[in-house]
């Protein structure tokens, strides 16, 4: 499972020129699901992404997770993220999951989420969506739960 965790003052995404969710201070979170993932994979990737320390604490330094500042997710699917590019110059999509697969990993990873009582949005799986959002810092991490990079 790979994920862009970007850092936000406030962040929405649209479908059909219709807002599906919007957040103001938080994480939006791309997720692309790994053929080869399961709910392992999974419960590492909401882990990792609640508990990351990447919020400013009274001092300025990043030791702040998202739980300890009360902040929200935007979590949006998007394949893309398994696109290899090593070859040519049309990305490969072997290793991304079939649709079935991610979206009821996708769906995992959001219940997931609200158990630990996440405020909590989401785009409109396998729907061509629109994101905007205001990066703050700005601070984007790489998540990638088989450890590639």
């Amino acid at each position: 499972m790979r994920a862009v965790v970007q850092r936000v003052s406030q962040a929405q995404v649209m479908v059909d020129a219709l807002p599906t969710g919007s957040i103001a201070h938080g994480l939006v979170v791309l997720l692309g699901v790994h053929a080869r993932d399961t709910e392992a994979d999974v419960t590492w990737m909401v882990d990792k992404v609640l508990h990351l320390r990447i919020f400013s604490d009274d001092q300025g330094l990043m030791n702040r997770s998202l739980l300890d500042t009360g902040g929200a997710l935007l979590v949006v699917s998007q394949f893309t993220l398994l696109g290899d590019c090593r070859k040519g110059r049309r990305p490969s999509w072997h290793d991304a999951a079939p649709p079935d697969k991610a979206k009821a990993l996708y769906g995992i990873f959001l219940e997931q989420c609200r158990q630990r009582q996440v405020p909590l949005a989401s785009g409109v799986f396998q729907a061509m969506m629109q994101l905007s959002l205001c990066n703050d810092g700005p601070v984007t991490i790489l998540l990638d739960s088989h450890k590639t990079f």
